[in-house]
């Protein structure tokens, strides 16, 4: 089985502008590919996973990745999937979040010499002149047929900003640039940017004459068709201060029944042989088992091995025997403030379980709250903390909170 005919049967290609040559470069380790992360935040989140896994894969095969970073793009704001325009952030912020991304990408990829890259398109884009820009690039592209891409299809009812509208352009420009001083000849990106990066190969073919490749890999998409990667607390980020180990670990293993198959195709290394026969054998209470597998690896691969230990020790501790464990989420609150007791909606939103007191008590009248294996009812319960309690939201959501001397 080829590269190539592993990433179909896993289910990762969605679209390919022409799938013989790209074959042929993916299976022949001669694929110089791009694919590009907008510092919107401080940390990578599972919507990045996905292409994390692919540059890894591939780098295995060896073709060499380029992670561009955008610190250009960042600065306008990419209308795919948006339905309001992006906050405008500083030079300085765009910055700091670049310096984020590095150290997350390296626990993927490979960036020794001649392995891979790290590109910032701040280094071509903020020195553009503008008019220089309209003859050499603007020239190229139709007004008529960009409008007709899906990004911005999303956003003209709403308004669509001639800031936004220009993000097409950056994007293909960075392909046209990637092309020429790093012979870049494969871009790859989610499914939700195939004009944009179509419009980097047509760019590439009328201004040089080259052919040039896109692939676009699938949405991480629940069975119900939203995309996975939010809880209730937001998006479930790489960084394990904002994310820690034990929540990223629960996330996958809470996964519904229909996606843990999917995403072990998706995102693990697990042979693709033995995922297809665990799709073949395991259903009902058997997949709790393919649920753990995928929590502990891509813990590891996110967290290190002796977090993924750590992890899958609490969870089997807690659903096993109801007992808990130190690496579960944990609030320290000073004894000072617990000192005759905290009610149990303002104990709801301190330790982040809920993000408002409407939304605590919702949580508590509908029997959503335990404390300590008892359940609680009464919105207006004082709870007592002396040393420590454990907080148990629904079914599988455990927190514990510690009285801080």
């Amino acid at each position: 089985m080829t590269l190539y005919e592993e990433l179909v049967r896993r289910g990762l290609i969605a679209q390919v502008t022409d799938e013989k040559e790209i074959s042929e470069l993916i299976n022949t380790g001669k694929a110089t590919f791009y694919i590009g992360f907008d510092p919107t935040a401080d940390s990578l989140h599972v919507g990045h996973f996905m292409a994390l896994c692919l540059m890894k894969r591939l780098q295995m095969g060896g073709n060499r990745p380029i992670a561009l970073l955008g610190g250009g793009t960042g600065m306008i704001g990419d209308p795919s999937g948006k339905t309001d325009m992006r906050k405008m952030l500083t030079p300085e912020t765009i910055q700091h979040n670049c310096d984020c991304f590095k150290t997350q990408m390296s626990r993927f990829i490979d960036f020794s010499e001649g392995k891979a890259m790290m590109v910032n398109n701040a280094e071509w884009l903020l020195n553009l002149n503008y008019i220089e820009l309209l003859r050499e690039v603007g020239a190229y592209f139709s007004v008529n047929r960009m409008l007709t891409a899906e990004c911005y299809k999303q956003r003209m009812e709403r308004g669509l900003s001639f800031l936004e509208f220009n993000y097409m352009i950056m994007q293909s420009y960075d392909f046209y640039m990637l092309y020429q001083r790093y012979g870049c000849n494969m871009q790859f990106g989610g499914d939700d940017q195939w004009s944009n990066m179509l419009g980097g190969t047509e760019l590439i073919r009328r201004k040089l004459g080259k052919d040039a490749h896109a692939m676009t890999i699938t949405l991480l998409l629940n069975s119900e068709g939203k995309k996975m990667g939010k809880t209730e607390k937001g998006a479930v980020w790489l960084d394990p201060e904002k994310t820690s180990p034990y929540d990223f670990f629960q996330y996958w293993r809470n996964v519904a029944d229909a996606d843990v198959i999917k995403c072990m195709k998706l995102l693990t290394f697990i042979p693709i042989e033995e995922i297809e026969e665990m799709e073949r054998t395991l259903s009902g209470a058997e997949l709790n088992k393919a649920k753990e597998q995928l929590a502990y690896e891509l813990t590891k691969m996110v967290h290190g091995q002796e977090n993924a230990d750590k992890c899958l020790e609490s969870a089997r501790a807690i659903f096993g025997a109801g007992s808990t464990q130190a690496d579960m989420p944990c609030t320290e609150i000073p004894a000072a403030e617990l000192d005759g007791g905290m009610g149990i909606l303002d104990l709801l939103v301190k330790t982040s379980l809920a993000p408002s007191r409407s939304e605590a008590r919702r949580l508590v009248q509908q029997g959503g709250i335990s404390v300590d294996d008892t359940k609680i009812t009464d919105p207006s319960a004082v709870i007592t903390v002396k040393d420590s309690v454990v907080i148990k939201k629904g079914k599988k959501i455990f927190h514990k909170v510690v009285a801080k001397a």
